[in-house]
């Protein structure tokens, strides 16, 4: 890299770092404060945090499209835009009204201790920044050299180093810088490579056929398994802290609807890149198709601002899932085993900051683990979504109801069917039946629902 890029990622860095340490006079340390920012959180807030955090695996995006084309819009972006619409309207606002703070959180009110540590256990899991760590730390290693297992390492402690002090106040300011670079980034990279595919055409390459068709040459069922996975969008955590943190229910509808248009914007930039990526580039890792395609066609500073651009997109999903994995840990696992008398409720109440805290190292050692077991970010998502969230997404949705409902078996049993399923598809090379894993594990949680139904 050109030493004018090395100083914009320098200056990119220390300003993330200058922002995410500082603390306002008036901070108090209290779990309300340090977990959802005093439930305070304005539209613009609301918006650039959501936006910020969606985008973490930009590498696999750039992977899929180089490899599949347009498939990746209709696995990764649109079935998103259809559960988010419907998540504004009709859970935002409830989940703005609870006093809850977390999923788990909620669970433990509605269902008891038992199925909030269990639900707990999934989001740990579910929300974990793994995918984020090993697509940063391969970014770091392919742009400026540096070790894979360090730069995990590095991505991981910078990426979370001042959540310890700050909380979601200083995820929020960081976002604001992080969404400017992305948009930037991948604009610049959109009219660079029209510029040099115009003065350069006969190094267009065709595209094939597959790429203009949605399947992108997989099956149907393939697709259709992508398109309930992004049921996740029920259970994310990272919905539901910044719904619970927005100032009015109407802030938190308001607030997806406006991402939901900014997600768009982003998704045909980082599309229309990802194919010019197919056009231009011969040979190579598709996982490296954007920065290669960055390499060929922008000018210095330019090329600066555009790996910048992917660090901040992925260091922005870093911070916002390792903070909730945090939560999620420190305070729903260890302060609901722990917090059984003996203090005060603000004494409890700034233990449970402690834990949450304590919570970061734990994050960060799954998040380094997972990333090394599964070195595939697609991959770690598919099979995340496929077993976790048909044990989460029911149970979830009854949670806003008063029906009295044996919800165990519902989650525990998809969970179980699906880790089975994926188990004897790697050692088989097919699955049981032919089905994704997710068909199973969802239709083991609809037949116990039903089962429950009956029965009551």
């Amino acid at each position: 890299m050109h030493r004018l890029d090395l100083l914009v990622i320098g200056i990119y860095l220390f300003c993330i770092l200058a922002l995410g340490f500082f603390r306002n006079k008036n901070y108090k340390n209290e779990s309300d404060e340090y977990i959802l920012a005093g439930r305070k959180l304005s539209l613009p807030s609301f918006v650039i945090t959501l936006v910020a955090t969606w985008y973490g695996g930009i590498l696999g995006i750039g992977e899929n499209t180089y490899l599949y084309g347009i498939q990746t819009w209709f696995i990764f972006a649109l079935p998103y835009y259809i559960f988010a619409i419907i998540f504004a309207f009709f859970i935002a606002g409830k989940i703005n009204h609870l006093n809850s703070i977390s999923i788990p959180d909620q669970f433990h009110s509605r269902y008891g201790k038992t199925a909030g540590i269990i639900s707990a256990l999934y989001i740990l899991i579910l929300s974990s920044p793994a995918p984020y760590i090993l697509s940063i730390g391969i970014l770091l290693q392919f742009a400026m050299g540096i070790p894979f297992s360090f730069s995990l390492i590095l991505a991981t402690t910078i990426s979370l180093c001042y959540i310890w002090i700050g909380g979601l106040r200083a995820i929020v300011r960081t976002d604001f810088i992080q969404v400017s670079f992305m948009f930037l980034g991948f604009i610049l990279l959109l009219f660079y490579s029209i510029k040099f595919a115009s003065s350069n055409p006969t190094s267009l390459n065709t595209l094939p056929e597959s790429h203009l068709d949605f399947t992108g040459g997989a099956s149907v069922q393939y697709i259709l398994a992508w398109f309930f996975i992004a049921l996740w969008t029920f259970v994310d955590p990272g919905f539901y802290q910044r719904c619970a943190a927005a100032k009015s229910a109407n802030t938190a509808r308001n607030g997806i609807l406006i991402s939901i248009v900014f997600w768009f914007i982003f998704d045909m930039l980082t599309l229309s890149t990802g194919m010019y990526a197919k056009a231009l580039l011969t040979t190579g890792d598709p996982l490296f198709s954007y920065p290669r395609l960055g390499e060929l066609v922008l000018p210095p500073i330019a090329y600066g601002i555009f790996i910048t651009g992917l660090l901040a997109t992925i260091m922005s999903t870093i911070d916002s899932l390792g903070f909730v994995s945090a939560i999620t840990f420190g305070r729903d696992i260890l302060w609901r085993i722990r917090s059984q008398g003996g203090k005060s409720d603000k004494e409890w109440d700034i233990a449970s900051t402690n834990f949450i805290r304590e919570g970061l190292i734990v994050t960060a050692f799954i998040a380094l683990s997972l990333a090394f077991i599964i070195p595939s970010i697609v991959k770690l998502w598919y099979i995340l979504g496929s077993i976790l969230v048909p044990g989460l997404i029911l149970p979830f949705l009854i949670s806003f109801s008063k029906k009295k409902i044996s919800i165990l078996p519902m989650m525990i049993f998809p969970i179980i069917i699906g880790f089975v399923w994926i188990i004897i598809g790697e050692l088989h090379g097919n699955y049981p039946l032919g089905l994704e894993p997710f068909y199973p594990g969802i239709l083991t949680s609809i037949i116990i629902y039903g089962t429950n139904r009956t029965n009551g």
